[in-house]
């Protein structure tokens, strides 16, 4: 049941940070990937943590300080959106500063906020820039900071412009601020060495491109409604279920010639006296050939060679969250549904963008089926399609997004409007709990309310690891019913 809040915080304090260096950074072009966040919410990420062995003033002037050396490393972050006589929209890199707040919400615990499965409510307060599109940049702060004092812990919460940076922009700042802030709690003389890497600010990709995004002079409005009803909702995965998620997807029967049926393990299993096995010419582990796209040669007659695809662990998962959602919207079979997945170009162009490349660069993979062959094909299938569009987005792929980008320069259509649809974002591979600001890991990571309507999926590390996964799910109250009702979807989600 829904906890109600004590009460709001309070906003005590409001005040600009500024670099505490001057940015030799020049003025960057916002790219094809970010021009279409341009009406999109500001990104709201936050950590929770226990109080630390501190008063709340000394606390401050710690982040302050390690937020004006963070800025002097990410001088966009503390920059304007402009844009020129031309159209084109910019960062200019000018000092103007961060938002910093400093809130009290003394009536809230920890307990309270730490309840399994249920996100509370007030985590929407701790956050500033509510509902704030992205385009206002040109008149706002970039990024504000704001800091929650709470009963036993504290919250620190940033929203940053989207269209000045994505998911691995974000978190790189984040693990930046908490290292610096670390570091001048520390009362070591030794010199400190930064473990975190720099940002590259260059713009020298084909994702900077000469089209011009037209927008109107009033900016643009978020593509979905903020007014629907919705819930909210963690779903914890551990790394046991995890693990065998990805066992049974990729145990599908494989070849099916008149009535022989062959599956991963049976292959595995008729081969087991067998420690090698030739492929493709090559000797090779019959483990290698299962785990790395390899062709088995099954040797039984009238068998023809197959190509076993493994499914990631993630794949998995998204499958499986497609089907139970599509499940519990009982749409009709003909219905085209959609699971889009945010991919990370900086590894797929040719050549590769530096792996802290500021900015976005990421592109919305969206994989098609109907909603007839989501449920009566099994999960196999399901994690196949996600995984066949997800392998070809390669760089030829990332090009061909961006040649179609700029033939019909748009904004990026985000929401549920044909009531079919499931977005996936953010990552478990991010570094959300590698926080630590001098009085340990974060207890939990939460967002605000930007950029949630009903399919709206967030992907987390668990904080305990090993591949463990946490799935914010945004959803209409009936269809977060159905998938909570749902066997083959919550048999796998922890109880903890």
């Amino acid at each position: 049941m829904p906890i109600p809040a004590p009460s709001s915080p309070i906003l005590l304090s409001k005040c600009v940070v500024f670099p505490d260096q001057p940015s030799a950074v020049p003025d960057l072009k916002l790219s094809v990937s970010d021009l279409p966040m341009l009406s999109c919410h500001y990104i709201q990420k936050g950590c929770l943590f226990t109080s630390p062995n501190l008063d709340d003033i000394s606390v401050l002037d710690l982040l302050k300080r390690g937020l004006a050396r963070t800025l002097s490393r990410f001088p966009p972050l503390a920059g304007r959106l402009v844009t020129d006589h031309d159209g084109y929209v910019y960062i200019e890199c000018n000092d103007a500063g961060v938002d910093f707040i400093h809130a009290n919400a003394g009536e809230i615990f920890v307990r309270d906020l730490l309840v399994p499965g249920y996100v509370h409510d007030c985590f929407k307060e701790f956050f500033a820039f509510d509902r704030t599109v992205s385009f206002s940049g040109h008149f706002n702060p970039i990024m504000a900071v704001q800091i929650t004092f709470l009963a036993d812990g504290i919250f620190i919460g940033c929203s940053v412009n989207h269209a000045v940076t994505d998911g691995t922009s974000f978190w790189n700042f984040f693990n930046t601020f908490a290292e610096e802030c670390k570091a001048a709690k520390s009362t070591t003389t030794v010199k400190r060495i930064g473990i975190t890497p720099s940002p590259n600010f260059r713009r020298d990709s084909v994702l900077v491109s000469p089209v011009v995004l037209r927008l109107p002079a009033s900016g643009p409005k978020v593509t979905f409604s903020g007014d629907v009803p919705l819930r909210e909702r963690i779903f914890t995965f551990s790394r046991e279920a995890i693990l065998k998620l990805k066992a049974k997807t990729n145990q599908k029967k494989l070849i099916d010639n008149g009535d022989l049926t062959v599956t991963a393990v049976e292959i595995m299993g008729k081969q087991s006296n067998d420690k090698y096995c030739e492929i493709n010419g090559k000797v090779g582990s019959i483990f290698e050939s299962m785990y790395k796209n390899d062709t088995v040669a099954n040797q039984h007659a009238n068998c023809e060679a197959i190509t076993v695809t493994t499914i990631s662990s993630f794949q998995s998962l998204c499958a499986l969250l497609w089907r139970s959602v599509t499940r519990a919207r009982k749409l009709p079979p003909n219905k085209m549904t959609t699971f889009r997945m945010a991919v990370n170009c900086r590894h797929r162009l040719e050549p590769k963008l530096d792996p802290y490349y500021f900015g976005n660069a990421i592109q919305s993979v969206p994989t098609y089926a109907t909603a007839g062959n989501v449920l009566s094909r099994d999960l196999r299938w399901c994690a196949e399609k996600l995984n066949e569009n997800v392998m070809a987005h390669d760089n030829g792929m990332v090009r061909r997004f961006v040649e179609d980008w700029e033939g019909n320069p748009r904004l990026f259509p985000l929401g549920n409007a044909d009531g079919a649809s499931v977005t996936m974002g953010s990552s478990p591979r991010f570094p959300m709990y590698e926080n630590d600001f001098g009085w340990g890991r974060p207890l939990a990571v939460r967002s605000g309310r930007a950029n949630k309507f009903d399919g709206k999926i967030s992907a987390f590390p668990n904080r305990e690891g090993g591949g463990s996964v946490d799935l914010e799910v945004v959803l209409a109250p009936e269809t977060m019913a159905g998938i909570e009702s749902d066997w083959e979807f919550m048999q796998y989600v922890s109880s903890k």
